[in-house]
């Protein structure tokens, strides 16, 4: 179970649960190796701006597949959060293709 500060665990023999601090990815929190957790922590982000941005411009499912040049089954992908079926190329694609200018910003985490 997740909270925004961190992961709930609840330990069978406790009904008291532990709250632990999220280091900053929830998928490296939930278990995903270092690489995979980044690669979703980023088509996350650009998929949550999608659906924002559709929300925003108040876009049908179909009117979006144009905009977006994609068929509408795979904006009903996007909008149900499919995750796995989007890579980052794609995701950019989409945003490029309405209009969204996305910026990059790197961070070195210390080891």
């Amino acid at each position: 179970m997740a909270t925004r500060g961190g992961t709930v665990k609840k330990t069978a023999t406790t009904a008291r649960a532990k709250i632990t601090k999220s280091g900053g990815n929830v998928f490296a929190d939930l278990g995903f190796d270092r690489d995979e957790a980044e690669h979703l922590r980023i088509r996350s982000a650009l998929m949550a701006t999608l659906r924002q941005m559709l929300r925003d411009r108040k876009l049908t499912q179909a009117k979006a597949a144009e905009l977006f040049e994609v068929s509408q089954p795979r904006v009903s992908d996007l909008v149900r959060g499919k995750i796995d079926l989007f890579s980052i190329d794609m995701l950019v694609d989409m945003l490029a293709r309405a209009g969204v200018r996305v910026e990059i910003r790197t961070t070195v985490l210390a080891k």
